[in-house]
């Protein structure tokens, strides 16, 4: 079967040979399930170190389980969320956080996927009126779908205007880790220390075979988290298997090892292309996602090679996704098979 270096999702990727090993060791033997291991209780621990010590992590299976319980706990179905228009919650998730969770998803525009305090403040109306859904919470993507990053002063800011609207702050950090090494911060400063109220947190791009995290950080609010979980199937028996990968990545800086090596394998395939014939880098390129506008034609044949995702199909615009486990020959190797497909096309 075939295993070619893939430039089209760090979903990709298999997992870090370290999260391996910690795999085959929690294998060793019999533990009580359902969390009750001391993998999960070591894991819990290793996220409130990192967060700070009112943080509660909470292991379910998947990126979208994680953003619809993470929600779910904060909203009834009569409530809102704000969130960008290209967010994965709204494009990305085949409807689950609305079918599922219930309530209903408030869209606005934003500017390479970030959204503002302006955009945020056109939801903010209706409050007590029976015919409208109640604005609850603001949903924002660190990094966003278009591999741009909030500062820290931009997420205190939507988090201020969110509270004193009553309102909730999620952060759906799938790539969280990619940001905090684009903007040299740390999961902290970059969450907790800016008024972040529950977020999920991404393993599965960074080097894991499985798992993400619903991590609360308000205290109170993952009172009856396991409940929910439960109720929306993310409840996993041999949770072991998920925290030993979490506490292994969390352990001595994997995470931000694995994302330091993404980002710059993006950095240096966005170097090596500008100024090819007829390429064009779109914005600045801050995690590990490249955007590109370049001949269909060119693309096309490109893909016969490798395998990626067209973004855009009118602009035409292309998404080129690095790994924690991309290396500079790939991306020298990816480089000179574009510079074929332009000279053919």
């Amino acid at each position: 079967m075939s295993q070619s270096i893939s430039f089209a999702s760090d979903n990709n990727s298999g997992a870090h040979p370290r999260i391996m090993e910690a795999l085959a060791r929690a294998n060793a033997g019999h533990c009580v399930a359902y969390g009750a291991d001391p993998w999960t209780k070591e894991a819990r621990a290793r996220f409130r170190r990192l967060f700070g010590d009112a943080a509660e992590a909470f292991f379910v299976f998947g990126g979208t389980g994680a953003n619809v319980c993470g929600l779910s706990t904060l909203c009834r179905p009569w409530h809102g969320v704000v969130c960008a228009e290209s967010a994965h919650i709204n494009v990305d998730e085949c409807g689950a956080p609305e079918h599922v969770g219930g309530f209903k998803l408030l869209t606005v525009p934003a500017d390479q996927g970030k959204i503002a305090p302006e955009g945020v403040a056109r939801r903010l109306h209706g409050f007590g009126f029976e015919h409208h859904s109640q604005p609850k919470v603001v949903s924002i993507t660190q990094a966003t779908e278009l591999g741009a990053v909030y500062t820290p002063q931009e997420i205190r800011a939507i988090a201020e205007q969110a509270h004193a609207h009553g309102l909730y702050l999620h952060l759906d950090g799938a790539r969280l880790s990619n940001a905090a090494e684009a903007l040299d911060r740390s999961l902290r400063e970059l969450t907790t220390d800016c008024g972040v109220d529950v977020l999920s947190f991404g393993g599965t791009k960074n080097g894991l075979m499985f798992g993400e995290a619903v991590v609360f950080l308000r205290p109170g609010l993952a009172d009856e988290f396991k409940y929910l979980r439960k109720q929306n199937m993310q409840l996993a028996s041999k949770m072991r298997f998920i925290a030993a990968q979490f506490s292994e990545l969390l352990r001595d800086g994997l995470w931000l090892d694995n994302a330091r090596q993404a980002n710059a394998m993006a950095r240096l395939l966005a170097h090596r292309v500008k100024g090819l014939p007829k390429v064009e880098v779109q914005g600045s390129v801050d995690t590990n996602a490249v955007f590109v506008r370049l001949p269909r034609a060119a693309a096309e044949r490109l893909k016969q090679r490798y395998f990626f995702y067209t973004w855009d199909e009118e602009a035409p615009l292309y998404r080129w996704m690095t790994s924690f486990d991309t290396t500079a020959q790939d991306v020298e190797d990816f480089a000179q098979a574009l510079e074929q497909a332009l000279a053919a096309a």
